[in-house]
């Protein structure tokens, strides 16, 4: 079963968070199971969206306990890690969707591209070297639904 992790600010813009939705919805209706950190925001707009589609949303909670966390979760993991938690939730992924851009999101980009998970960026970041260049990494996708067909490597959708 093939997992993606949809991360993106707890604090997000009206669109950052329809954008979420449809990723949640559009990778439940291909059978993944989304990933996310479990709280606001993109996080629960990506749980919203697998619900409303019949899949599994998992949110990893850096709390020791299910307070905050999205109602439209299948699963909730308590970890007690705070922030560290990050790191589960991009090794757990198969892929990484990026929806947007806090502190938070750059490190969960981050430790996806040095893990060698793929991230696909919807907005958010661009992160350039010292001389001004971009850095290699994540691929930009047009949309939500070309954000899914890269993260799965399927045929256009």
């Amino acid at each position: 079963m093939t997992q993606v992790a949809v991360c993106g600010p707890s604090a997000c813009t009206p669109q950052e968070a329809e954008t979420a939705r449809t990723v949640g919805r559009l990778l439940a209706e291909r059978g993944a199971v989304v990933l996310c950190g479990g709280y606001g925001g993109v996080m629960a707009a990506a749980a919203a969206g697998a619900r409303e589609a019949g899949g599994v949303a998992v949110g990893i909670l850096s709390g020791r306990d299910a307070a905050g966390a999205s109602p439209d979760l299948t699963v909730v993991i308590p970890t007690g890690m705070g922030e560290a938690r990050n790191a589960l939730i991009v090794r757990a992924a198969d892929a990484v969707i990026v929806v947007g851009g806090s502190w938070g999101t750059l490190s969960e980009l981050a430790l996806a591209q040095r893990g060698g998970t793929p991230v696909v960026a919807l907005g958010g970041w661009s992160v350039v070297d010292a001389a001004g260049d971009p850095v290699a990494g994540p691929v930009r996708a047009a949309d939500p639904a070309d954000a899914v067909r890269l993260a799965l490597l399927t045929p256009e959708l």
